[in-house]
């Protein structure tokens, strides 16, 4: 049966982020650490290719395409932007400690929203939507593969929202430049809406793509992760 590879990529390092600033939309540029260690990793790790990625349309992504993919032209996707975190943006959670409808936020009230931000729910809502787009379009078109470039928090969300093996979304917390595979099965996705998780990335090399035993999900590490940005 035929079957759909999706290969989720997060960003490189930022500056902001590694400050532990919460940057969301804010269009910040890839730190020079950023970019050497991304070039380290594709020189040292392969990743996925593909025929088509779609990207955010943010600055910190369309700099890892040009990295990760030189010779693509990515398909750029608004909604494949960070959650927006308002007048929070560029602030630290010790910035933010005192303020109420913060510490509800980070409880995990869906309902609250960073001032002239968005809430958890609505960028939830808005990312599974245009996921759901990209994987029906994928079946629509027979395209069996492609990459995401985007952030932190949009593929922690979607892979707890369709991944399996089922898992809160720090539990998919990964580095800058890393990120998963997902195979998608026709018959299990419009039955269920959801798709194996089957690998992280960037892959060992010499590996063939469809046997990474090494890096396949069985368990959850701990991984050194930021505000997922």
């Amino acid at each position: 049966m035929k079957s759909y590879q999706i290969h989720f990529i997060r960003h490189g390092a930022c500056e902001e982020t590694r400050k532990g600033a919460y940057v969301g939309t804010k269009d910040v540029s890839l730190s020079e650490d950023g970019i050497e260690e991304l070039k380290k990793l594709d020189a040292e790790f392969d990743y996925p290719g593909a025929p088509v990625i779609f990207t955010s349309p943010l600055k910190r992504c369309l700099q890892t395409c040009e990295i990760l993919y030189p010779a693509l032209k990515p398909i750029v996707i608004n909604e494949l932007r960070e959650c927006s975190f308002g007048e929070w943006e560029g602030r630290t959670a010790d910035d933010l400690s005192k303020n109420e409808d913060f510490k509800k936020w980070i409880g995990g009230d869906t309902t609250v929203k960073p001032p002239k931000g968005e809430s958890s729910a609505d960028f939830t809502r808005r990312v599974c939507n245009i996921f759901r787009d990209i994987v029906d379009g994928l079946i629509k078109t027979g395209n069996t593969n492609c990459v995401i470039v985007t952030h932190g928090g949009v593929i922690m969300t979607l892979l707890a929202v369709y991944g399996l093996p089922q898992a809160k979304p720090f539990e998919w917390a990964m580095n800058d430049g890393c990120g998963f595979s997902m195979r998608v099965t026709p018959s299990l996705w419009m039955r269920d809406r959801v798709a194996e998780v089957y690998s992280r990335l960037p892959y060992e090399k010499e590996k063939d793509e469809y046997d990474y035993q090494d890096n396949k999900i069985l368990y959850f590490d701990e991984y050194d992760n930021d505000n997922g940005n």
